[in-house]
């Protein structure tokens, strides 16, 4: 039977609740898994990896459990960010992760806003060149809200339409 791994890395939980909803919508055989608990993902078909974005980019953590997938390996990403989802400050890290599973088969993409801690928008709004984006930023404190929880479930739903496994 095919199995399905989902795994994060979450710091405020915002990509923890991301992960949870994505694995709700999964029927195959699955498990969940936080990043730093995953030893080995050849037993897995599929891998829906998520993160939050840090300084526009994948955080380290990540970065370097992506560095070490095996070739071929189907991969579906999923982020939280602070800017507005569409905008090109939430597409580089995705955009990154792709270049960095060069060998992976990238089967979709999701992202969504999500709270920063206050610690991080102070730290942040200390500098005068990140005055916007902190304003930007502050706006998401309320995601991920019910829909975008609700898009990551059909974000999920699709993956498994387009690739389903046997």
């Amino acid at each position: 039977m095919a199995k399905i791994l989902v795994t994060y890395f979450s710091l405020t939980g915002n990509t923890k609740k991301v992960a949870e909803a994505i694995f709700e919508a999964l029927p195959e055989e699955k498990q969940i898994l936080p990043l730093e608990e995953v030893k080995n993902v050849d037993d897995y078909d599929l891998l829906f990896i998520g993160f939050p974005v840090h300084s526009h980019s994948v955080p380290y953590k990540v970065e370097s459990f992506l560095k070490k997938l095996p070739p071929g390996k189907k991969v579906a990403f999923f982020s939280t960010h602070g800017s507005l989802t569409g905008s090109e400050l939430s597409r580089q890290a995705i955009e990154y992760a792709i270049s960095i599973t060069s060998q992976a088969k990238i089967v979709g993409t999701f992202s969504c806003r999500g709270r920063l801690s206050q610690a991080a928008l102070e730290i942040l709004r200390r500098s005068p060149e990140h005055e916007a984006w902190v304003d930007m930023a502050a706006s998401a404190f309320h995601h991920p809200d019910e829909n975008d929880l609700e898009d990551a479930r059909a974000f999920a739903r699709w993956v498994m339409t387009l690739y389903p496994l046997k």
